[in-house]
């Protein structure tokens, strides 16, 4: 198992970085400054970070005075200078035959990026994801959508890796260390930074206490239909409120949401989404529903990097339909079902539902994935597989 500094999304920057801007944009301590250096040391002969939090950069920054030699100008936390998309769009026309420009920032960086298009058609954006376990191995699989995915041989420590992604999460520090009393420290202080700084200082919100419990809440939530009523009721707020709430943790990578796929020839339910963490480490006591959360992170990181990456409209989903039946993912591209999974403890017994689904939709791929090793069957049109032989094959 390898924990090499290069990121997955490197090789990529790399080349769009000859067209234009790369902004790079995750949830808090994914990783995004540590890339960012990365790429400037290794591929870079000189060049110039400047973090809009430090004094002296901020001053570089205002005075557009930067090192003479430099290959690459690296701006960390620049959102938070008022005029800064029209800024990088000065020293992007200005200097873009001098040097690259590679953008970092906290989620707000996304949110404020959305305002407006000043920067339209000057930049590639990118959503860094935590590690995922072909990360862990520095797999490059290609991925093509509608195409079968090719599931490739797990390695003997396979299991183990993720064994510890499960237990510790992929953001990179306390998987990494892996201590259980840094994993805890980690969290206290994630999400206290996350309400108190992040979302305070750019939302409006004054019942943060309030707020505080929803975070608390959510992750009993993981894996269910998620109902707005039933936090309203816990929280004893507004439903425009509690709504609003869940927009603005969700935008700050706090959770993700998807919805049910709909289509003519099922009658699906189009209301409530399911609803997962970006750090799934928090899911203490259900298991269940912490395997289903890392397949779903998954799922998501593949979808987003075939998006951020080749422009492919890959979109995460589930399935479930007004007599019940329901399979846990739909991976879909321009619409169009690609793959459906479903996460089960055990090889016995194969979902119906993913069966009917299959028939029905004429999904082209289906995957059971089973929380036991060595385990890859093919039972009529279902794949039965062991989750590290799955994910090992994904991004």
């Amino acid at each position: 198992m390898l924990f090499m500094k290069k990121r997955y999304l490197v090789d990529d920057i790399l080349r769009d970085l000859d067209e234009k801007m790369v902004f790079i944009g995750g949830a808090r301590q994914v990783g995004k400054t540590s890339m960012a250096k990365y790429i400037a040391e290794n591929h870079y002969k000189t060049s110039d970070y400047l973090n809009w939090d430090v004094r002296e950069d901020r001053r570089n920054i205002i005075q557009s005075s930067f090192k003479g030699n430099a290959g690459i100008i690296l701006f960390d936390e620049i959102h938070k200078y008022k005029d800064w998309k029209n800024y990088l769009k000065g020293q992007y026309d200005k200097h873009r035959g001098d040097f690259k420009i590679l953008v970092t920032g906290s989620a707000r960086l996304d949110v404020y990026r959305r305002g407006g298009d000043s920067l339209m058609g000057r930049y590639f954006y990118y959503r860094l994801h935590p590690f995922s376990l072909a990360e862990c191995f520095e797999k490059q699989n290609l991925i093509k959508p509608l195409d079968e995915i090719s599931i490739v041989n797990a390695p003997p420590e396979a299991s183990k890796a993720l064994a510890s992604l499960i237990k510790f999460g992929g953001f990179p520090e306390p998987f990494l260390k892996q201590s259980e009393r840094g994993l805890r420290r980690w969290h206290s202080q994630r999400l206290e930074r996350l309400v108190k700084e992040d979302i305070r200082d750019l939302e409006n919100i004054r019942d943060l206490s309030s707020l505080q419990i929803l975070v608390d809440l959510i992750p009993t939530k993981v894996g269910s239909l998620l109902s707005l009523n039933a936090l309203r009721e816990d929280l004893s707020v507004a439903h425009k409120t509690v709504a609003n709430w869940m927009d603005i943790l969700e935008r700050f990578y706090y959770h993700f949401r998807i919805y049910p796929f709909t289509n003519k020839k099922i009658k699906s339910l189009k209301k409530e989404p399911k609803l997962y963490l970006w750090d799934w480490s928090e899911i203490t006591d259900n298991r269940g529903a912490k395997l289903e959360n890392v397949v779903a992170s998954h799922l998501l990181k593949l979808c987003h990097y075939l998006h951020d990456v080749d422009g492919y409209k890959t979109d995460l989903c589930f399935l479930r339909d007004i007599d019940g039946r329901e399979v846990d993912f739909l991976v879909t591209n321009n619409g169009r079902p690609w793959f459906a999974v479903e996460v089960k403890s055990s090889s016995k017994d194969i979902l119906k539902s993913l069966t009917y689904f299959g028939n029905k939709l004429d999904i082209p791929f289906l995957y059971q994935i089973v929380d036991e090793r060595n385990i890859d069957i093919r039972k009529d049109k279902i794949r039965i597989l062991s989750m590290e032989k799955f994910l090992l094959s994904l991004v």
